[in-house]
């Protein structure tokens, strides 16, 4: 079974720590205008298979980069963090990103509702849109994580792109709560594919945000229906952009607006689909579930998309230090993915091919132990009699 292994460079007596990736975490913000890139050579040159340049990037260019430079699970020393997390740098790039975001949305809606490119060109620009859409919620995680008032608000804004204002309450209060357990609409489970994950998890997702986002309420006297709700103060924003753009452009951005955002959709709930595949907390004694661990998270230390995700990848620290700053998280010892995140988004999108990859690596997690696997409850007889378990052994259902 592949781990990932941190390896924490050696502090230096007398000398600073220096991040040798400081000036690569700019590459986010022009991934963010790609599709705007796209448009403009688009425009220029009379080519619209530049309007294919975001999916391309991300489906192609990125995991054959990651094949190429590799993987990098160097660590800073533990005493240059709160030096590297005091750094204005690395949280003023997050911020930049996000009228980046509004820029791209807007541009791609002028474009396919303005300029005549056909259905071939309308998907792509929507398609490019979403991707981004998707790098919106990733910077809506790093920021909605942090406890400052000034960066929650920010990622209430930049979550109202992809119209997910929903995520922080439920992603915070919720999934960190219930991780690696069956409790958790989304963990996803052995032998479930990811399309019937989505039907799972989206609804499941925007159903324990309302009743978190009720209960955080409640004790101050506040109905769920009420300006104080942050879920609407999101909701509101992103009413206000979409309707904008549709009473400007009419009613030809509709597809553009479905295709951008389910697709912006997708981006996140693959994510979650392959950061927690398989993977299951036990029950103790007392009937609660273990404290969540290293052992519990996917994680991915190929350089460059792990470039492009902040961090995103180094999954295990983030649960184990939530507010952490992407700069600082850590490569723990913790399963490993075969690869970053684009690679596996296209694993996963094929069942039969995302489990002969990850079926067995999840079974030597657990040194074949297949009653210990989170596993889909529908087809838990069937892979239970597969792999010769009993079907009344229960670890963590």
């Amino acid at each position: 079974m592949s781990f990932s292994s941190g390896i924490d460079v050696p502090a230096v007596p007398g000398t600073a720590y220096r991040d040798a990736k400081r000036y690569w975490w700019w590459l986010p913000l022009v991934v963010a205008i790609t599709p705007v890139l796209g448009i403009v050579l688009t425009v220029n040159t009379g080519l619209p298979a530049w309007l294919w340049i975001t999916p391309v990037l991300w489906y192609i260019v990125l995991p054959v980069a990651d094949a190429l430079v590799g993987r990098d699970s160097r660590n800073p020393p533990e005493v240059a963090v709160p030096s590297l997390e005091s750094d204005s740098y690395y949280k003023l790039l997050v911020f930049a990103s996000i009228p980046l975001f509004y820029v791209t949305w807007i541009v791609g809606a002028w474009a396919v509702a303005t300029q005549h490119y056909g259905w071939v060109g309308y998907l792509g620009v929507s398609l490019a849109v979403a991707l981004t859409n998707g790098l919106a919620l990733v910077v809506g995680h790093e920021i909605g994580h942090k406890t400052r008032r000034f960066e929650k608000r920010l990622a209430q804004i930049v979550l109202a792109v992809p119209a997910y204002g929903h995520f922080s309450a439920e992603h915070n209060r919720g999934h960190h709560k219930d991780v690696a357990t069956p409790n958790d609409p989304a963990s996803s489970r052995f032998g479930e594919s990811l399309y019937a994950f989505m039907l799972r998890e989206i609804p499941g997702a925007l159903e324990r945000a309302w009743r978190d986002e009720k209960l955080r309420l409640s004790p101050h006297g506040k109905r769920v229906w009420s300006p104080s709700n942050e879920l609407l103060q999101s909701f509101l924003i992103t009413a206000l952009l979409y309707g904008t753009a549709l009473s400007v452009w009419g009613t030809v951005l509709i597809p553009f607006l479905l295709i951008s955002t389910f697709w912006g959709w997708q981006f996140l709930s693959t994510s979650n689909y392959i950061e927690h595949y398989g993977l299951l907390r036990q029950r103790q004694p007392d009937g609660r579930f273990e404290r969540c661990r290293a052992e519990h998270s996917w994680n991915a230390d190929h350089v460059v998309s792990n470039l492009m995700l902040y961090h995103l990848q180094r999954h295990s620290d983030h649960h184990a230090r939530p507010t952490r700053c992407y700069q600082a998280l850590r490569s723990d010892k913790a399963p490993e993915l075969p690869s970053g995140y684009p690679l596996c988004f296209t694993l996963a999108y094929f069942p039969p091919l995302w489990r002969a990859v990850m079926d067995r690596r999840v079974l030597e997690v657990y040194g074949g132990d297949i009653t210990r696997v989170n596993i889909q409850p529908g087809k838990r007889a069937e892979i239970l009699a597969r792999y010769g378990a009993s079907t009344t052994t229960v670890h963590g259902a």
